[in-house]
């Protein structure tokens, strides 16, 4: 039996137990949808939140309409609803987060937030709610947690949680996880107490999915993978099992060379791991400390894939079947109405995949062949998908932020001849007034499956490294040695040539044409086509900071004074913050930095724009200095700008300076 018809089977029993006021806990409406969907208590209306034209639609699922479109705030990104049908909605334009009660439809409460808000949960008797913030207002190297009294809608209390967090889950024994963003680990939250919990002696996630290569340092032919992108936390309804949809991004060498058979991407090895980067799931347990269940993946290398006697998802969303549809970031998951079943949307190959949620195996699972626990995967029409529900009767529903649609999916048939059916599409009209070219080249930045852009044997986006338009943390190990993935978002790319970390690029498009066809293994673009997704990456706007303020702090502008004191200015030059050169900041001889053509050598690496900087951790062109205070305080021999001259008070508001630019 697949998973849409036993889903209506136990659905059924479900909506009777509702109706019987039998429903289990966490087995609402927040708990059957994540990202931009959200379904009311009673089934009878869908909530979908559109990014662009900033508003709050809802829709009949029933008749298919849109039955009212209600403004919020700028660039409304996710939502939730209460016990009593009232929607949240997380502004991540403007740091807030929208109420909107059932029947009303009006905006009737504003509540602040910290910057670029995105996730939420409900805690079980509905009488707080959480919100992650990706930065604090006053810091850029850490987001924030904060509580909310639903009743009141009074903040009860707000805690710092890490680097980047995206997505909160409540979990058993009155705690919450949030996940960091870039950093693809887990931070624990005691709610009882508003209180970060401290991290135990357990593994963490990269250290159980490394475990074979970890133990054996410098052994020959095994890679790492870190994770990132950890965008959403799906729950069980008794709050013991988490699931995190990743991206494992590679950590060895990229030692292939481009060919007309294949890019850089296009080696893959075992356990359906890609060259550089793989979709993938993470399980946590959570009863006592959360313990991330995860396979090694460094095993892999010589049993070829993990065993199937595990009761957690493949860890890896991918399959070594001809016939199976590539599977690429990685958006938001749910589970449905049994609890038996996880279905995960993945944005840049516009598919859903379904997945049992205690095994690897089962009916219409082939592991042996595969390696893979997923049942079947359904294509989704729409682009930039990140809005998931399923309904008690079984329907599926998926908004695709891109095409501003909703697509609705059933089963048909009867047993072995059931099959998946879209059955409608709702379409949100588009306001926005962005421009056609603006929104083709998005489609093109986040699409893994327009062979132009990406072949079969890679599978990857642009968006696979350069997450959410900007980057990803991550340093790669390329030919011509480590190189950090580069911001893109709010660096006015067009004005900044040349480009790659070397300079060897003189034009934007000579840079696509060889990431494209030399790296990711697409036919190439046009020259008009090209031109669209020049356009949409020079449009991207910066990381918003709340450190970069109309009037500068005194900090700040003593910090501008240091920077030209320190003659930083010499190759930060100008508006957009680079003279365009090359220069040599003394990090040549860096562990990892080992250029193949002299090029680097001689003339060191190309100087990127400082705009943007506060959030674009990790620095340098390997990666190598963690924070901004670590590259001012050791810049030996003033290679990198005469910190030599500065005092001690002068180089922390020169950080501050460089944090809020």
């Amino acid at each position: 039996m697949n998973w849409f018809k036993r889903s209506m089977l136990l659905g059924a029993l479900a909506a009777a137990l509702s109706f019987s006021g039998c429903t289990p806990p966490n087995t609402g409406a927040s708990a059957r949808a994540s990202g931009s969907l959200a379904l009311t208590q009673d089934d009878a209306l869908l909530y979908a939140v559109d990014t662009d034209n900033g508003v709050m639609v809802v829709i009949n699922p029933e008749t298919r309409e849109v039955t009212q479109r209600i403004p919020v705030g700028q660039s409304p990104v996710r939502i939730i609803v209460g016990a009593d049908d009232t929607a949240f909605v997380t502004n991540k334009g403007d740091r807030s987060v929208s109420v909107i009660r059932r029947g009303e439809w009006t905006e009737a409460r504003r509540l602040p937030v910290g910057v670029e808000p995105a996730g939420m949960a409900m805690t079980a008797d509905g009488k707080t709610l959480l919100v992650v913030s990706a930065t604090a207002l006053d810091k850029t190297e850490v987001g924030l947690l904060t509580a909310f009294d639903t009743n009141t809608l009074e903040k009860r209390w707000e805690i710092e949680v890490g680097e980047e967090p995206r997505a909160v889950a409540i979990i058993a024994g009155n705690r919450a996880l949030v996940s960091l963003f870039k950093a693809g680990e887990l931070v624990e939250v005691d709610l009882g107490t508003g209180a970060l919990v401290p991290r135990s002696e357990n593994k963490t996630i990269y250290q159980s999915a490394n475990a074979t290569r970890l133990a054996t340092p410098g052994s020959a032919g095994l890679s790492t993978y870190h994770p990132r992108a950890m965008n959403d936390l799906v729950v069980t309804a008794q709050g013991d099992r988490v699931f995190a949809p990743v991206v494992w991004a590679r950590e060895d060498s990229i030692g292939r060379r481009p060919t007309a058979a294949g890019g850089y991407y296009a080696a893959g090895g075992p356990c359906n791991i890609g060259a550089v980067t793989t979709a993938g799931l993470v399980t946590i347990d959570t009863a006592g400390s959360p313990q991330p269940q995860v396979d090694d993946l460094t095993s892999c290398f010589s049993s070829g894939r993990n065993s199937d006697a595990k009761d957690f998802p493949v860890s890896t969303l991918a399959s070594s079947a001809t016939d199976f549809p590539g599977i690429q970031g990685p958006t938001v998951g749910v589970l449905d109405t049994s609890g038996d079943f996880l279905l995960v949307l993945n944005r840049e190959t516009r598919n859903l995949a379904f997945m049992p949620t205690w095994s690897r195996g089962g009916t219409g699972i082939d592991f042996d062949t595969t390696g893979s626990s997923i049942r079947m995967v359904q294509k989704v029409d729409g682009h930039g998908a990140d809005g998931l529900a399923v309904a008690r009767s079984g329907r599926a529903f998926v908004y695709s932020q891109f095409s501003h649609q909703l697509e609705v999916f059933e089963s048909r048939g009867k047993g072995a001849d059931t099959t998946i059916a879209r059955i409608a599409t709702v379409s949100v009209e588009d306001q926005s007034g962005l421009s056609a070219d603006f929104q083709d080249g998005r489609k093109l930045f986040f699409d893994a499956l327009d062979p132009r852009m990406s072949s079969k044997q890679t599978t990857v986006a642009c968006s696979s490294c350069h997450l959410d338009g900007r980057e990803d943390g991550h340093v790669w190990q390329f030919p011509d040695g480590a190189r950090q993935t580069p911001a893109l978002a709010g660096r006015k790319l067009l004005a900044t040539a040349p480009y790659h970390w070397s300079g060897e690029f003189k034009s934007l498009s000579q840079f696509n044409v060889h990431t494209i066809t030399e790296r990711m293994g697409g036919s190439g673009l046009d020259t008009t086509t090209a031109g669209k997704l020049d356009f949409f990456i020079d449009s991207l706007p910066a990381a918003e900071n709340a450190l970069r303020v109309a009037v500068p702090t005194d900090s700040q502008v003593r910090g501008k004074a240091a920077f030209e004191k320190a003659a930083c200015g010499s190759c930060h030059a100008g508006e957009l913050l680079t003279n365009n050169a090359n220069a040599d900041v003394g990090t040549l001889h860096f562990q990892g930095a080992n250029p193949d053509n002299g090029f680097v050598s001689s003339n060191g690496f190309n100087v990127p724009s400082l705009l943007g900087l506060g959030r674009t951790a990790p620095y340098l062109h390997d990666g190598s200095q963690r924070s901004l205070a670590e590259r001012v305080l050791s810049n030996v021999g003033d290679r990198h700008g005469n910190t030599s001259v500065l005092s001690q008070a002068e180089k922390t508001d020169l950080i501050a300076y460089l944090k809020a630019l």
